[in-house]
């Protein structure tokens, strides 16, 4: 997984398409390409703003303060890392996971890949070691704001192929439990309990 880290990224816009969205008085976004989409946004879609703006007389009065705004000629230039909170709330309901609070990540949207990261924390496995799994084997986006000093990271991570990544993390979590059982002391297959012997069974190990 690549990621689109706000506090480099610029997003670069079509100043007339952007007029023309003004203009239309209907509520519409702009994604990370800087294309302007409207209601309903497709899966996995990435937003930086989302809004239903009314005043033309510049760009920063209509996208908001949170935004650095530059135009040049024929674009607009976009820094959003400032609107980061309600960005979050924005694109939440169209991402794979969410790595934006100090818990980390809780679980996956998608119910298949769920059930994988339910079953494999009966061997103690947890959902930060599948994350690390999906952005390394997988395609997709994670929107965050991260840097150096000091360390900051928050992101929302956006798989592009949901059945890709259940084959990945599925395949992971089969061979992690397999060993644990084989070579474990505490995960010994005549001592699991009823919920390690059911999640066993739902990675196919018998």
């Amino acid at each position: 997984m690549k990621k689109f880290n706000l506090f480099n990224e610029i997003i670069i816009i079509d100043k007339t398409n952007l007029l023309q969205a003004i203009n239309t008085s209907k509520v519409f976004a702009i994604n990370t390409n800087g294309d302007i989409k409207y209601e309903p946004f497709a899966d996995k879609e990435i937003l930086i703003y989302k809004g239903k703006p009314e005043i033309v007389q510049n760009f920063e009065k209509v996208l908001g303060k949170n935004y650095q705004i530059v135009e040049d000629e024929d674009r607009v230039l976009i820094k959003a890392f400032s609107n980061w909170q309600e960005l979050i709330g924005l694109n939440t309901p169209r991402a794979s996971y969410d790595d934006t609070t100090a818990d980390g990540v809780a679980d996956f949207s998608n119910s298949n890949l769920e059930d994988i990261g339910w079953n494999v924390t009966e061997f103690n496995i947890d959902y930060r070691s599948l994350v690390e799994v999906l952005e390394e084997k997988c395609e997709g986006t994670i929107l965050c704001i991260e840097q150096e000093e000091p360390y900051q990271f928050s992101g929302l991570g956006f798989l592009s192929d949901d059945r890709h990544a259940q084959e990945v993390l599925f395949n992971y979590c089969q061979t992690k439990v397999k060993d644990m059982i084989e070579n474990n002391p505490d995960f010994k297959r005549e001592e699991l309990t009823d919920d390690e012997e059911e999640a066993a069974q739902f990675f196919k190990i018998v």
